[in-house]
């Protein structure tokens, strides 16, 4: 029995830390759907933008239905594994195994359309940019996202600071650029643009996430192996439940 306790306990401490996974995972998604200051709102909102990016703003509801299948999964591996129930087990093993064959698809789609998400990128940056050179300083629901997003990020632009050139702000403040384009320093004109040198925003969000890859990959490859351990270790105790009541 003691092997079969200790496998107990390790079942319990996988589907614990699958469930606050989950919990986490679901509390992201409905951040993203609730937050309209978010860079999936913002790009919501821009004139002409590729109708690729509609699958994007999904992105929420997909978190959220991830994360609340996270939190069914915990809940019936840990009550499967204490209360011994062989159906909940079972249940187990087959939503987990499906999950991970969703996640090895959905890692193998990504790799492969690598190339159109770069094509989809440029085309936002083209809409973004025209965004900005149409309705920034003329549309309030327009300026406000992109100063939310520029305060936010630290950032200029999608670009940079000369996406702002001919815009309504532009024209209107003397052929100057917004004060996000030249931290502590006013007013903010071409010259001082070009001395402060401020990131735009898309290559800020790009380098964010090439510094952090090795730590998106080990999360990807973790929560992977910690699925695997799931499995092996639910049917384990499924074989010996079995065994014992026969």
């Amino acid at each position: 029995m003691g092997c079969f306790g200790f496998l107990k306990a390790m079942m319990v401490a996988f589907n614990g830390i699958i469930f606050l996974a989950g919990v986490a995972i679901l509390g992201v998604g409905i951040w993203v759907k609730v937050d309209s200051g978010s860079i999936f709102s913002f790009l919501g909102k821009i004139d002409n933008v590729p109708q690729e990016i509609h699958q994007v703003l999904n992105v929420g509801y997909l978190l959220i239905a991830i994360g609340g299948l996270l939190v069914v999964i915990g809940f019936l591996g840990c009550c499967g594994a204490i209360r011994e129930s062989k159906c909940m087990l079972l249940l187990f093993f087959m939503i987990v195994l499906l999950v991970f064959i969703a996640e090895v698809a959905g890692a193998v789609v990504i790799l492969v359309f690598r190339p159109q998400a770069d094509a989809l990128f440029e085309k936002i940056g083209t809409a973004a940019v025209a965004n900005i050179k149409k309705d920034f300083g003329s549309s309030s629901d327009i300026t406000g996202l992109w100063n939310t997003t520029m305060g936010t990020l630290k950032c200029c632009g999608f670009y940079n600071y000369t996406d702002f050139t001919e815009s309504p702000y532009y024209t209107a403040h003397n052929n100057s650029y917004p004060p996000h384009c030249c931290p502590d320093s006013s007013p903010c004109n071409g010259t001082v643009a070009i001395e402060k040198n401020t990131d735009g925003c898309f290559p800020k969000i790009k380098m964010l996430i090439d510094k952090n890859t090795v730590v998106i990959v080990g999360a990807g490859l973790g929560i992977a192996a910690l699925e695997i351990c799931a499995m092996i270790v639910s049917m384990t105790l499924y074989c010996r439940i079995k065994s014992t009541r026969a």
